[in-house]
């Protein structure tokens, strides 16, 4: 799923449902990217749809950058909320743990959702938006 919206990032330069931004090192190769677009039919509401470190730089920040990278471009772009969903299984305890630190809180969870013992956990965190100028 995550190619197929690089995918739709790169080849059609006309949409506007994902924008894709990417964090670097000190010689230019990518470490992470997040993938993050406006929720339609909504005003002012954001889905973060990924955010991906390379295994060998997390625990280094570049999440967190990235994260708030988004949080910045969602309020410069008058945003009042940021959706992300996850699963509930044991390999996502990490994943979870940083949106909590984060500022996020869990508005729903959805049992059994991808499968019998596996529920998509919503969360959000709200944003007093900006005033466009």
């Amino acid at each position: 799923m995550a190619m197929e919206l690089i995918d739709v990032c790169l080849n059609q330069k006309e949409q506007k449902d994902y924008t894709i931004n990417v964090a670097t090192d000190e010689t230019d190769s990518i470490v992470g990217y997040v993938c993050y677009g406006p929720t339609p039919a909504t005003i002012g509401t954001f889905d973060l749809y990924w955010i991906v470190v390379d295994v060998v730089c997390q625990n280094q920040g570049i999440g967190k950058q990235l994260l708030q990278f988004v949080e910045c471009e969602v309020s410069q772009k008058v945003g009042r909320l940021i959706v992300i969903e996850t699963s509930s299984v044991e390999k996502y305890l990490p994943t979870r743990g940083f949106y909590l630190r984060n500022g996020y809180t869990i508005a729903a969870q959805i049992k059994d959702f991808y499968r019998e013992g596996d529920d998509r956990v919503i969360f959000v965190k709200y944003f007093k938006p900006k005033e466009k100028e």
